[in-house]
């Protein structure tokens, strides 16, 4: 039985990663080819080793050759880092449809990585919810799809902590970058700290919906139960994360770019569009 089990979770996961790559071609169809073959961070010159210095930095080659410690010094890369933010929380695995808000989260998270890389892009991602769980931008394929095979088996009993999240990366983020953030936007103080990351960089919001919120949305007052708290609520349909064109306006004023997508919809030609008007590895003039 144990074994049967083992064998379905291995189909199971070469069939997702067969997806995320299918999705990760299909985002980059149409655009640009890259440039910049590689790793993307190419050798410039050596220079004498300085207190501070890391030692995996150094070139034993000259320093052999010279008899003093020399460091490798590096070309930066030529692509925006991308950090992928994904919602986390416990309202992302409330579903009225066979495909979670959160499970296409994670299958678009994949999707952006394998894209990224493919232009030369280091890709981090940071969770947003309770849990720390931080991982800083790399080339390494191997890094994503442990990151990919983690959040797969999450424990998704989470508060959201979006507003929170963005706020700090944008307080330690020493370089433009590409955030793309992956989320139903329940978090009621996220508005703000988006126009603040919109500000400083190149800001992307993929909003995931559930069929059962469409229908709140333009109605009157209701109740309902929040998924992270178990608190009963009253709410109306024209609140202001329910009124999605209220929304799209206001980030896009704050130049936060803002896709909506349906659980129940597809979701490889949106995606791809969206990516294709602003670019992957950073928004393109307008």
């Amino acid at each position: 039985m144990e074994h049967t089990l083992e064998t379905c979770d291995r189909l199971n996961d070469r069939q997702f990663l067969i997806t995320v790559k299918r999705l990760a071609d299909s985002i980059n169809f149409g655009m640009d080819p890259s440039p910049f073959k590689g790793s993307g961070i190419e050798y410039v010159q050596s220079r004498p080793y300085q207190p501070g210095d890391s030692v995996k930095s150094i070139d034993w080659r000259v320093t052999a050759r010279l008899g003093k410690f020399y460091i490798k010094e590096f070309e930066a890369t030529k692509q925006l880092p991308m950090y992928l933010l994904l919602d986390t929380s416990a309202s992302m695995t409330v579903s009225s449809s066979p495909r979670s808000k959160y499970s296409l989260a994670v299958h678009l998270a994949g999707g952006l990585a394998f894209a990224g890389l493919d232009r030369v892009s280091p890709v981090g991602l940071i969770g947003t919810g309770n849990r720390a769980l931080r991982i800083e931008p790399s080339l390494s394929r191997t890094r994503i799809l442990q990151w990919m095979h983690q959040l797969r088996r999450y424990r998704l009993d989470e508060q959201t902590t979006l507003a929170a999240r963005l706020r700090e990366l944008s307080a330690t983020l020493p370089h433009r970058a590409l955030v793309v953030i992956l989320s139903d936007l329940h978090d009621p103080a996220a508005l703000p700290a988006l126009k603040l990351m919109g500000q400083c960089h190149d800001c992307a919001v993929i909003q995931l919906q559930d069929p059962a919120e469409v229908s709140l949305s333009g109605s009157g007052f209701f109740r309902g139960r929040e998924a992270e708290t178990n608190a009963n609520f009253v709410a109306h349909g024209r609140s202001r994360h329910l009124n999605l064109d209220s929304l799209h306006a206001e980030l896009k004023r704050n130049r936060v770019d803002h896709l909506l997508l349906r659980t129940d919809h597809p979701v490889e030609h949106p995606i791809r569009q969206f990516f294709s008007k602003r670019g992957l590895g950073g928004k393109r003039a307008r």
